[in-house]
């Protein structure tokens, strides 16, 4: 009986261990909360976390190196859930703990913003890639809000290019959810594509689709093999962790992938180039404009939305030598291609319009959906 007593509370131990473990394993809560009380610049993340090797963690590498070279107190706070309550909130919880000003990454936050913005009206707020509106798409940026977009056809034009002119034929476009920000990209890209083909006298195929998700699946990455099998060249992955799904799919086809928003070279040798938005840079331009005047917005940007593109050096591709994957067309070709952007004499158009795709000369586009 002792035996089987001794037995039994050892075995509580071991349970009462493995919860404590489990719960551990569960936090979300940032290194940083457990060093202070108080953090005066937060970032609230989307649907993904700052390691996505996307969005999130592109602004998040902004905050980081505004916050730490200016001796500012910093946090992130992730959502329990990916609903506009719930970014409500997390961004209330983040002025619990002091935050003055916060951080917002992603058109998610739209509605979140619009609600929030007039309840906290000391509170500074920074949204990227979206602006405030209601449900009914109401829109209202008040003077405590700064909201930046950025020209992606721009960047999208200079992938869909620099392809081309690195010898590829047939190409894919794999958009996540057909929001505005995406179906600039994927125009671009075409738009890009088609000026290349034309230069060299040459046709073009890209197959063109929109998963609808911007988190990887079984289900794009099949769809991604069938591109490959059926001759696709290289997929331009446009939306959040969906590149993992096209990386796999590249894989066992030997094909290749564009990354995008981020410079995504380091995660797999199958990734050419990447069509990026400098989030780092404009986080820290912003969140340097706000602290020159006092912690507050100036005039240029309370209440105002700046659309950043290749003239303020807010988007392009990856010029570092471990970035650079293409063989043919040379950064020499890509920098003057640039200048050519930023100087006005290339314009793309920048419609979101999903029904009307741009016009190309030299490509064929398969829409599928």
């Amino acid at each position: 009986m002792k035996k089987l007593i001794s037995l039994l509370l050892v075995l509580c131990m071991l349970f009462a261990l493995a919860a404590c473990s489990s719960t551990e394993e569960k936090s979300d809560a940032p290194a940083e909360e457990a060093a202070s009380d108080s953090y005066e610049i937060a970032l609230v993340t989307d649907v993904g976390n700052i390691d996505d090797k996307s969005f999130n963690e592109g602004t998040w590498n902004g905050v980081v190196e505004y916050a730490e070279a200016n001796s500012k107190t910093y946090a992130y706070y992730r959502p329990s859930e990916d609903s506009t309550e719930a970014r409500v909130e997390t961004i209330g919880t983040a002025i619990d703990k002091g935050a003055k000003t916060v951080v917002c990454p992603g058109y998610l936050f739209e509605e979140a913003i619009f609600q929030i913005q007039d309840k906290y009206p000391d509170v500074n707020f920074l949204l990227l890639d979206g602006e405030p509106h209601d449900a009914d798409y109401n829109y209202k940026t008040g003077a405590n809000v700064h909201c930046i977009l950025y020209k992606e056809e721009q960047a999208g034009y200079l992938a869909g290019y620099a392809a081309v002119k690195d010898g590829y034929t047939k190409l894919g476009f794999l958009g996540g959810m057909a929001v505005p920000a995406v179906i600039r990209y994927g125009y671009g890209f075409v738009q890009g594509a088609d000026a290349a083909a034309a230069e060299m006298g040459v046709d073009v195929e890209i197959k063109y689709w929109y998963s609808g998700s911007f988190a990887p699946s079984d289900d794009i990455q099949v769809k991604m093999s069938g591109w490959y099998t059926e001759g696709t060249e290289i997929v331009f992955a446009c939306g959040g962790g969906i590149y993992l799904s096209a990386v796999s799919a590249a894989t066992s086809a030997n094909g290749k992938v564009i990354g995008v928003d981020v410079d995504q070279y380091a995660e797999s040798d199958l990734i050419v180039t990447s069509a990026m938005k400098e989030l780092a840079a404009s986080t820290v331009l912003a969140l340097t404009s706000l602290y020159e005047n006092g912690g507050s917005w100036d005039a240029d940007h309370a209440g105002v939305t700046a659309t950043l593109g290749a003239a303020e050096g807010c988007v392009g591709l990856p010029t570092a030598e471990t970035s650079w994957r293409l063989e043919k067309y040379t950064v020499a070709e890509y920098e003057e291609l640039f200048q050519k952007l930023v100087g006005g004499e290339i314009v793309v158009d920048n419609s979101s319009d999903v029904e009307n795709p741009p016009a190309t000369t030299n490509t064929t586009v398969d829409y599928q959906g």
